[in-house]
């Protein structure tokens, strides 16, 4: 009989060409999964069958007192209950003894972002080289659309439709949706595509498709996109950890603050789940509560301390 490793090879194949995940997401399973196995005491189980609430439960405790976040908890337990899930499918079945367990509690912790006068420090930069007009245009059409990195990375030449002033992106679980693109960063990508046009042939016909290239004309890379952030935080003297992921958080946040339209902003960031884009109004109370701690004679600091969850408090 295969061994619990060699059973995942079905669930794992499942994942990648059926729901068509990104091999990034099927390894964090993957390293779950194995995770539990080395967990479990060998070999007392021979099939995923076998394998009780009590186990599960007992995993989780082991993660607990190993010090593991209760996010890298939950993400346990989400792949085990996906894969019990896939398994019962297969064999006919509704028994998923990680349905049984508890998730761990995790605390909740609001996402950093850019104030409008750090983002227009970021942004006000001057592009002479041909990097700098790359590196600026991808800086505005993030915080203009609120872009994944993947989706940035991912995007084509033929993405952008520039009268309608959109681009086309494929986001999680290979949804494609359509974003708007503001003036500014539309004109920073033109800018690009007019030297991005000017290369050396080899640089653009290495990929011809990609909007945004490296010196060797390939598609940008991951560890490209974050050295250049990187490198532009430290050039406009911000001194702040830039990632892809602030600026996009930054785009959710200033929109939500004006327009305070929830439904749009999920709309525009891709999320599944309205519970997801909900963390922005806990952001957007933040700033109100700081506002009014510093302006109210009377505040002593008290709403600025609470934590967004003590918003339904009585």
């Amino acid at each position: 009989m295969d061994t619990l490793e060699q059973q995942l090879n079905p669930f794992l194949k499942h994942l990648a060409h059926e729901r068509r995940l990104s091999e990034h997401t099927v390894k964090a399973y993957e390293q779950d999964l194995l995770s539990f196995i080395r967990y479990l005491p060998q070999p007392t189980k021979v099939s995923w069958w076998q394998v009780t609430p009590d186990d599960i439960r007992g995993f989780l405790a082991a993660g607990q007192r190993q010090g593991l976040a209760g996010k890298t908890q939950q993400r346990r337990l989400s792949s085990l209950r996906s894969l019990f899930r896939y398994l019962g499918r297969e064999a006919g079945s509704d028994d998923n003894p990680a349905q049984l367990v508890n998730a761990p509690k995790a605390p909740k912790r609001l996402p950093k972002v850019l104030d409008a006068d750090q983002m227009q420090q970021l942004l006000t930069v001057s592009a002479t080289t041909w990097h700098e007009v790359r590196d600026k245009a991808m800086l505005e059409l993030f915080y203009s659309s609120g872009l994944r990195l993947s989706e940035l990375i991912g995007a084509d030449l033929s993405s952008i439709e520039w009268n309608a002033g959109t681009i086309s992106v494929l986001g999680k679980g290979s949804k494609t949706r359509i974003v708007p693109v503001g003036r500014v960063a539309l004109e920073a990508i033109r800018a690009w595509c007019r030297v991005r046009g000017n290369l050396p042939l080899r640089q653009r016909t290495a990929d011809p498709n990609a909007l945004f290239i490296s010196e060797r004309g390939q598609r940008i890379s991951v560890a490209s996109v974050a050295a250049r952030l990187k490198d532009w935080v430290k050039r406009q003297g911000l001194g702040h950890q830039l990632h892809p992921h602030l600026l996009r958080h930054s785009f959710a946040s200033h929109v939500l603050e004006s327009s305070g339209d929830l439904r749009a902003v999920q709309e525009m960031l891709g999320h599944a789940d309205i519970s997801t884009t909900q963390i922005y109004t806990h952001l957007d109370f933040q700033r109100l509560a700081e506002v009014y701690d510093a302006a109210h004679p009377r505040a002593g600091g008290v709403l600025a301390k609470r934590r967004p969850e003590s918003e339904t408090d009585p």
